[in-house]
């Protein structure tokens, strides 16, 4: 360590990944030694929005990350916010460059680029930020954006070719954690998936080659796509994978594949996933308010019990509890699911999504903050241009669940009963109590609302918001900014 050495520093942020990343590419090109960094910022992950669970996840990645980089290096994985980090660094060095992928996050996170940016410009250093998954930086509407992304899509991978790195080394990066704290091994659990490139492919491979078979049949059962869909949405929200390498593979695989139709509905969820984040991109105070700004007068009395009941998954409806507790104890439920308690949340209790949005964030492993708060804004009702879907927890049991089986397992005070009852609790008889052994509302809470009465509610309501002038010109507004055209 000189300070008169110049280096230059990759910032892994939601990329933890040495295969096709763009701005690692760059980075090991440079004619300067390398040091690989990880942040873990405390003022980030005291935000409401992150949980252990998130951290595990990025721990696991970088030392899956460590046994892949060779040249006698590793990730300098530290605890520190990132200004007071890189001054530390710059009394050791001189830093020419710092290299990131760019990321579309929070607010604080926002900021806190802002900031970094700044500190960079005031002390002559060069930050380059390259795109991530076909999300584009600066859009003011979406003309061009299906060509681009197919575009970005199809452009050859970026391997790592250790042969041109030049890493900083061990001993060196050792020297370096006497300066700063070094992350804190998390506690481990065993029912979320595991973070790492190497389980990442592991999932991967899995789905292409058994698991595909089912996706369409499996895809909106609660416990069946735990199965039959891909799992590889937390691989994707921490960058252990690029979209652009699935994409590929599974092009690759629809040529020789008897599953071409399942392969075309997951390549298109692909292409949603950069969508729904390109939104977030464009606008992103909807972690906050209403995407159609007409809603933002629309008035949802905060109510504690019901929120309360809602993340305790003590509603009285046996499938959102059940796809509450499984997302808290796992990390997953499947998109379907995901909908429906939100729906349930902002419709039949008419709360306002941001009561909840840190907390289902902090549930999901997958938690990636465009598509959080694009699907919550979407579920809600709060586009103005999409139909407003108020799921019927019920009918969605005896559709998708009709055996109860995913309900029995989250809900286990129900398994005792019938499938009949386990999803409709509400109609256990006096006899039927005896029989089985349980006492509804002591065993199993009462419903919190009526869903008729409620569903009937929330949509005089949300349609009426949308009748007046402003709401058209706001749909308006909203169409010509973020819907892509059709050809």
């Amino acid at each position: 360590m000189h300070p008169n050495e110049i280096i230059d520093v990759f910032w892994f942020k939601r990329d933890l990944r040495l295969v096709d990343n763009d701005a690692l590419n760059e980075a090991i090109t440079s004619k300067n030694k390398l040091l690989p960094v990880y942040l873990y910022e405390p003022s980030i992950w005291q935000d409401a929005h992150y949980d252990e669970r998130h951290y595990r996840f990025i721990f696991e990645s970088i030392q899956d990350l460590d046994n892949d980089l060779l040249y006698e290096t590793k990730i300098l994985a530290v605890q520190s916010e990132v200004i007071p980090f890189f001054k530390t660094l710059s009394d050791l060095y001189q830093i020419e460059n710092i290299f990131s992928t760019e990321e579309t996050g929070l607010d604080i996170t926002y900021r806190r680029d802002i900031e970094f940016q700044d500190f960079c410009f005031t002390n002559g250093i060069r930050w380059s930020q390259f795109q991530n998954n076909g999300v584009v930086r600066g859009l003011t509407d979406r003309s061009s954006w299906r060509k681009d992304w197919y575009n970005y899509m199809n452009l050859p991978q970026k391997d790592f070719e250790t042969k041109h790195t030049n890493f900083i080394g061990h001993k060196t990066i050792s020297d370096l954690y006497v300066r700063f704290d070094a992350l804190q091994e998390p506690s481990k659990r065993s029912k979320f998936q595991k973070g790492g490139r190497k389980e990442a492919l592991r999932w991967q491979s899995s789905f292409f080659e058994e698991r595909i078979a089912f996706y369409s049949d499996y895809i909106s059962k609660p416990e069946l796509s735990r199965y039959g869909c891909s799992r590889l949405s937390p691989y994707f929200a921490w960058g252990n994978l690029s979209i652009r390498e699935v994409y590929q593979k599974a092009v690759e695989l629809k040529k020789i594949s008897s599953y071409k139709k399942q392969l075309n509905a997951f390549m298109s969820r692909l292409r949603w996933q950069s969508h729904f984040i390109q939104k977030f991109e464009m606008e992103p105070r909807i972690e906050f308010e209403a995407f159609n700004k007409a809603f933002l007068s629309l008035e949802q009395p905060i109510n504690d019990s019901y929120i309360n009941a809602w993340t305790e998954g003590g509603t009285g409806y046996p499938l959102v509890d059940a796809a509450i507790r499984c997302v808290v104890q796992t990390g997953y439920i499947n998109f379907r699911m995901r909908a429906m308690i939100v729906s349930f949340l902002t419709h039949h209790l008419f709360q306002h999504f941001t009561t909840v949005g840190p907390w289902l964030a902090r549930q999901f492993l997958d938690f990636e903050p465009g598509i959080h708060y694009g699907q919550m804004q979407m579920q809600a009702g709060f586009t103005g241009i999409n139909t407003v879907r108020v799921y019927n927890p019920t009918k969605n049991a005896m559709d998708h669940d009709s055996d109860a089986i995913f309900i029995k397992k989250y809900v286990p005070e129900l398994s005792g009963l019938p499938t009949g009852l386990a999803i409709e609790p509400w109609k256990v008889t006096a006899m039927d109590s005896e029989m089985y052994g349980f006492n509804y509302g002591v065993d199993y809470p009462e419903r919190i609302v009526n869903i008729s009465d409620t569903r009937r509610m929330a949509l005089q309501k949300l349609y009426g918001q949308r009748k007046s002038e402003f709401a058209q010109l706001e749909r308006q507004r909203i169409l010509e900014t973020h819907t892509i055209p059709r050809n």
